[in-house]
């Protein structure tokens, strides 16, 4: 039995659907087309923008890691600048160095014999000399360790684990900021410098309490 018809199966299908989904229009259609993948202005730019964001974090990724070894380094200059000012502090604040001869009797600079305490050490004290080492807080100014930290005890030789950190010492009059008279009181700031060029510096003040105690 023949089964002739007036349309094929295609034409006959193409005829009963709507015009917006024609297959022509399907196969052209704008959506079709924006499937059809990335730009290359559009591909440049993720690229750029991805490049960018990367870089970012880096960044931050390498500054932890070179922050990561920070505890250790801050914790030996809190240290070692926690002993150089414990060592200062506890030196005599009189009014005469102590090899003056009247250092228990005098009240002020004026009343001491020849040696009236000045900032820095006097002519041929050195910290750590067995002869004539650092005895008045005032002789500590401007003491520099440029070369690694300095044992006390002789003042030449280097502490060992100590031999890449600086310190300094600076010691000023400071009672007015006390509400005392300007040299009633002095003000001691020591700073220690590690490997990394980081540093740590810690302030303390020393009163005149005993004028003219001796060593």
């Amino acid at each position: 039995m023949s089964t002739n018809s007036r349309f094929s199966r295609p034409a006959f299908i193409a005829a009963y659907l709507p015009s917006s989904t024609h297959p022509s229009r399907l196969l052209n259609s704008p959506s079709r087309q924006r499937q059809q993948g990335l730009s290359l202005i559009e591909l440049i730019a993720f690229m750029l923008i991805v490049s960018v964001a990367l870089a970012g974090l880096m960044s931050a990724f390498n500054l932890s890691m070179r922050r990561s070894a920070d505890p250790m380094l801050q914790k030996q200059r809190l240290a070692v600048a926690e002993s150089l000012l414990e060592e200062i502090v506890h030196r005599p604040f009189t009014w005469c160095d102590p090899d003056d001869a009247n250092l228990v009797t005098a009240s002020s600079a004026a009343g001491c014999a020849t040696l009236a305490e000045a900032s820095g050490p006097e002519s041929g004290e050195a910290r750590g000399s067995s002869l004539s080492p650092f005895d008045n807080v005032n002789d500590y100014h401007g003491l520099t360790m440029n070369a690694g930290i300095l044992s006390a005890v002789d003042g030449t030789s280097v502490i060992a684990g100590l031999e890449n950190y600086r310190a300094s010492v600076n010691v000023a009059n400071a009672g007015a900021d006390l509400g005392l008279a300007a040299d009633a009181a002095l003000r001691v700031t020591v700073t220690v410098t590690s490997a990394d060029n980081e540093q740590t510096t810690l302030t303390d003040y020393v009163a005149r309490h005993s004028p003219n105690a001796t060593p």
